[in-house]
């Protein structure tokens, strides 16, 4: 992994404080442009909005609004808020996710966000229920659990039994009681097969599968009708750094295609858009403390572990890594290095489980030099352990 120049320069001068560096560091030049690029060559009547769980920092919210997202997916009423605090209208959100309270659901109502996606019976009865009492009609997506995987897939979310969404064997049972319920305005289908999707024709099979269930909703309900499909994302990144890169026009030439053959031009498609659009917006940085030899392999211990950076334990993959030497000199003349080997990074947490690269080939590092993670835009510091052994937080840098 080359990094950035600015970042490098960044963290020098940050280390040049004396104080222990452990840190985010954010440019969110690549988040507009890809944002703009994948606007310009997606097929009409694509809306591209960004899944704020990926990284709900306000510096990647803004760069959502100034990128021309059309709008933010949200999971929660606290994900509402803050996309409001920095700019987003509440009609420019679409309500994802299961478990949504009641309170939740009176906030979308209330404030007139632009679709709920309905992901079971009860939460259909209640958000009808607080439709009915504030006299208010509310568009709604209903989420479908495909009888489809992808294996190769880092994260599904359709095929087997799942907590998303209601079962496609179950659809002609809870299609007919969603359409009776008279304060929801039926719009279409949410089907969001896999996240962290690398092959392309793996999510066009899924889209090609969303429509055929469109055609037969809209042939076997008189009246219903499909105006819009939210694919998810499940656009991929390479963490790996094996060259097998998202190709987003290949999937663009594949969707405008299959728009084309099922006669559904005019109709609005969601892509929500999380890691794809972040993950290179970000670097975790994280000084060496200190180099031990266990049992024949190298332990490098960093100041920031699990807490800071979950996602490599969570996932078992590590991120691209490359080390900023510092030249610090040594504090024992006996003191280890790593000069071209594979070794073990991780963190200052009492648990094993505090991992942050497993096996790793490192050219050279030492007690000192910083540790930088890259691809760490997406589901970084959000998605840690925080508060284990109440470590203070690191700093999130924004430079642009």
């Amino acid at each position: 992994m080359q990094i950035p120049t600015n970042v490098e320069h960044t963290l020098k001068q940050m280390a040049g404080s004396g104080e222990t560096l452990n840190c985010y560091i954010y440019d969110t030049t690549a988040m507009r442009e890809k944002i703009a690029s994948l606007a310009a060559m997606m097929p009409a009547g694509v809306e591209i909005f960004y899944a704020m769980k990926a990284n709900p920092h306000a510096a990647f919210l803004g760069a959502a609004l100034e990128g021309g997202a059309r709008g933010i997916e949200i999971a929660s009423l606290g994900e509402a808020e803050k996309a409001v605090a920095t700019g987003f209208a509440p009609d420019q959100f679409i309500y994802t996710g299961p478990g949504k309270s009641p309170e939740e659901l009176r906030w979308a109502i209330e404030n007139g966000i632009r679709t709920v996606h309905i992901e079971s019976l009860t939460e259909a009865h209640r958000l009808n229920a607080i439709a009915a009492a504030r006299g208010v009609y509310q568009d709604v997506l209903l989420r479908i659990n495909a009888n489809f995987d992808i294996h190769e897939a880092q994260t599904t979310f359709s095929g087997g039994s799942k907590k998303f969404g209601v079962d496609e064997e179950q659809l002609d049972s809870v299609l007919p009681q969603i359409l009776a319920l008279t304060h929801l305005n039926f719009r279409g289908l949410h089907v969001y097969a896999a996240s962290g999707v690398l092959n392309v024709d793996d999510l066009l099979k899924n889209c090609d599968l969303v429509f055929g269930m469109a055609q037969y909703i809209e042939r076997e309900y008189a009246g219903a009708r499909c105006d819009t499909i939210d694919f998810g994302g499940g656009f991929g990144v390479d963490y790996l750094e094996s060259g097998r890169d998202f190709d987003p026009q290949a999937y663009a030439d594949g969707l405008r295609a299959l728009i084309g053959r099922y006669s559904f031009e005019g109709r609005t498609f969601f892509l929500e858009l999380g890691r794809y659009l972040a993950a290179d917006s970000g670097w975790f940085c994280t000084e060496i403390l200190d180099i031990k030899e266990s049992r024949g392999k190298k332990q490098v211990i960093c100041a920031g572990g699990i807490n800071h950076f979950r996602r490599p334990a969570a996932l078992a993959i590590n991120h691209p890594l490359a080390i900023v030497h510092m030249h610090r000199a040594k504090l024992f003349d006996a003191q280890l290095s790593v000069r071209g080997e594979s070794v073990y990074f991780g963190g200052p947490l009492c648990t094993g489980a505090d991992k942050l690269a497993n096996d790793v080939a490192i050219d050279a590092a030492d007690i000192g030099d910083i540790a930088v993670f890259g691809l760490a835009g997406a589901y970084g510091l959000s998605m840690s352990n925080l508060e284990f052994l109440s470590h203070e937080r690191p700093d999130e840098v924004v430079l642009g």
